[in-house]
C-alpha cells in the first residue's frame, strides 16, 4: 500500500508532467531573434499562435539592438514599408518622447533624413513587443540537431533542450535550421554567366581603386590581411561571402566615454598592409564610417569605400560550417581585428597626428553593452547560405521583372555588397574586390521589388513546415539589397504571420492560400504595392 507521500509524489508527477512537455511545444517556433525573427514571433503571437523564440546565444534582436543604430532605411522607399517596422521605430520615437528627448525626425518621413536610435533603447522596446505579445523567449538554445518525419520537421535539438511545433521559422542570418532540415542550399557568388547578372561573382573596379602598393613582405610573402595571390576576371564564381564586422557604438563624450580595451597580443607589423595603404591614398585608404546617434553617440561601420576598414577581409569565409565553439573562435578574432585596427589608427607614428586624434578621442559608451564590458555581442552577419527554394530571385527580379502575384514585402535598398576579397598581384598592386552598389538610375534608393511568399518557402518535397525569411531563396545579388534591418523585418513579419495561419489551419506552408495571407498583411499595415502602383 502506498503511503500518503507517495501517493502525493505521483500526483504531483501526473500534474507537472504535461507542463512540462507544453514548456518545450507551441504552434509556431521560430529559430534566431534577429530582425525577421522577433517580428515573426510578434507577428504570429498577435495572430493569437502559441510561440516560442529560440536564440543561440544571450543577446536578443540581432543587429537591431547589436549597434545596427543608423537605420538603413534612408536608402529604401520608406513608404513601401510598414507593419511591424513601422510600429518598432514609432515605439522607439515614443521611448524618447516619454523621456522629453526629441529625435532629429519625424517616422511618417518619406524622403532621405537619417533614422537613428540608441543601442539600449532599441533593446528596451523589443522585449517590451516581445512581452506584450507573450511570446516565449528562450536564449542559450544553439541548433544541433533535426528530427523530421518525412517532410516535416517534428523535433527541433537544441544545447539545452528539444522543441516540437506545428510550423517552423529558421530567422538566422546563417540558415542553420534549413540546412539542418535538408533543404536545398547555396553559398557564395554565382558567375555573372549563370541568371545574366551584372553584379554577380568577382566584382573590381566600381568601389575601390587598384593600391599602387606591394602587397608582400621582404621575403616575397603576402602581407597579414591578404587573401590570395590570384585575381580571377571579373564575373567569375566561387564560394566567397562578403565581410563580417561589428557595428561600434561610440562616443567622445568625456562623462560617458569608457576607453577601448588593448588588443590581445597586438604586433605592429601585422598592420603594414595598411601602412602602406595610408601611404597611398591617406584616409581615403584606410579607417572607419561614424554615423552620428541621439545623446553623443556614434554608430561605427565598415567603410565600403575604403580598401581597409572594420570588415574583416575573409575572416568569415568558414563561419557558416563552424560548430558553436569554432564561430565563437571567429567572433573573437574579429573582436582583435577590430580592437587592433582601432590600436593601428590612433597610435600607429607613421599617420598624422589629427588622424590618430580623431580615433584616440573615441571610446565606448558607458551606458551601452554594460552586460558585454560595453563592446556589441553581436557580429554582423551580411550573408551566410540562401536557400534553393520554390521560387529563386536573381538580380532580373530586381531591375527588370520587379512584380510578383505572391508578393509578402517590398525590398528597395540598393543591392550593396561590401569586400570579399584581397589580393595581391605578383606584378604589384592590391586589389580588394567585392564592393558594389546597384541603385535606381537618378535615385538615391534601390530598385523597388517585390519578395515573393514563394522565395521564402523550400520546395515542397524537401519540408513541408518551414519558412526561411532571412537566408531566403536568391542569388547573392538579391540577397546584397535584402540584408538590410528594413527589409528582414518586413519579412519577417509577414512570415510570421504565414507561419501562424498555416499552423492553425492545418496545411503547409506551401498550400496556405495567398488570397487568404494577403488581406491579413494588409490589415497589419503591410505595404505590398510596388510604388508607381500604389493608390
Amino acid at each position: 500500500m502506498k503511503t500518503l507521500i507517495q501517493r502525493i509524489l505521483i500526483l504531483m508527477a501526473m500534474v507537472s508532467a504535461p507542463k512540462a512537455v507544453a514548456e518545450n511545444y507551441a504552434d509556431v517556433v521560430v529559430y534566431d531573434s534577429t530582425p525577421a525573427g522577433f517580428c515573426a514571433a510578434i507577428a504570429a503571437a498577435r495572430e493569437g499562435a502559441s510561440v516560442i523564440l529560440l536564440e543561440p546565444s544571450q543577446h536578443i534582436g540581432g543587429v537591431n539592438t547589436g549597434g545596427l543604430s543608423f537605420s538603413d532605411s534612408f536608402g529604401s522607399l520608406r513608404e513601401s514599408l510598414g507593419g511591424l517596422w513601422r510600429e518598432w521605430h514609432e515605439r522607439i520615437a515614443a521611448d524618447y518622447a516619454a523621456r522629453n528627448k526629441k529625435l532629429p525626425y519625424q517616422v511618417n518621413d518619406k524622403n532621405q533624413v537619417h533614422w537613428t536610435y540608441e543601442p539600449h533603447v532599441a533593446m528596451r522596446v523589443t522585449r517590451a513587443m516581445l512581452d506584450e505579445a507573450k511570446v516565449t523567449v528562450l536564449t542559450g538554445r544553439y541548433l544541433r540537431s533535426v528530427d523530421k518525419n518525412g517532410t516535416t520537421i517534428t523535433k527541433l535539438v537544441t544545447k539545452n533542450g528539444h522543441f516540437t511545433g506545428k510550423v517552423f521559422i529558421d530567422a538566422s542570418y546563417e540558415g542553420d535550421l534549413m540546412a539542418a532540415a535538408g533543404v536545398d542550399w547555396t553559398i557564395g557568388r554565382e558567375g555573372s554567366k549563370e541568371f545574366g547578372e551584372s553584379h554577380a561573382g568577382v566584382h573590381y573596379g566600381q568601389k575601390k581603386p587598384t593600391a599602387k602598393i606591394s602587397g608582400f613582405d621582404d621575403k616575397g610573402k603576402p602581407l597579414p590581411f591578404i587573401t590570395g595571390t590570384d585575381l580571377p576576371p571579373r564575373g567569375t564564381a566561387d564560394d566567397g561571402i562578403q565581410v563580417f564586422s561589428f557595428r561600434l557604438c561610440l562616443t567622445r563624450n568625456p562623462d560617458n566615454r569608457v576607453p577601448m580595451p588593448q588588443p590581445e597580443n597586438y604586433d605592429p607589423a601585422d598592420w603594414e598592409i595598411a601602412r602602406r595603404f595610408f601611404a597611398d591614398l591617406g584616409h581615403n585608404g584606410v579607417g572607419f564610417d561614424t554615423y552620428p546617434l541621439p545623446n553623443g553617440k556614434f554608430d561605427g561601420n565598415d567603410s565600403i569605400g575604403r580598401l581597409m576598414s572594420l570588415g574583416m577581409v575573409g575572416g568569415g569565409q568558414k563561419w557558416c560550417e563552424a560548430d558553436e565553439a569554432g564561430r565563437q573562435a571567429i567572433w573573437e578574432a574579429h573582436k582583435q581585428y577590430t580592437l587592433g585596427l582601432y590600436h593601428f589608427l590612433s597610435t600607429d607614428p607613421s599617420l598624422p597626428k589629427e588622424i590618430r586624434k580623431h580615433y584616440a578621442e573615441l571610446g565606448f559608451c558607458k551606458d551601452e553593452f554594460t552586460e558585454y564590458g560595453h563592446f556589441s555581442p553581436e557580429l554582423y552577419v551580411r550573408q551566410g547560405r540562401r536557400m534553393k527554394g520554390a521560387f529563386f530571385m536573381t538580380q532580373n527580379d530586381i531591375d527588370k521583372n520587379p512584380s510578383k502575384d505572391d508578393a509578402i514585402a517590398v525590398s528597395s535598398f540598393p543591392a550593396d555588397s561590401h569586400d570579399v576579397t584581397r589580393v595581391a598581384l605578383k606584378d604589384g598592386g592590391v586589389v580588394t574586390e567585392g564592393a558594389f552598389l546597384h541603385w535606381a538610375p537618378g535615385d538615391k534608393n534601390g530598385f523597388p521589388f517585390h519578395i515573393p511568399y514563394r522565395a521564402i518557402t523550400p520546395k515542397k518535397e524537401e519540408c513541408a513546415n518551414l519558412l526561411v525569411p532571412v537566408a531566403l531563396s536568391g542569388t547573392h545579388v538579391v540577397i546584397c539589397s535584402v540584408r538590410v534591418e528594413p527589409t528582414w523585418m518586413t519579412i519577417g513579419h509577414s512570415a510570421g504571420v504565414a507561419a501562424a495561419m498555416a499552423a492553425q489551419r492545418g496545411v503547409t506552408v506551401q498550400d496556405l492560400a495567398y488570397a487568404d495571407l494577403k488581406p491579413r498583411l494588409e490589415k497589419q499595415g503591410q505595404r505590398l504595392a510596388l510604388p508607381w502602383a500604389s493608390p
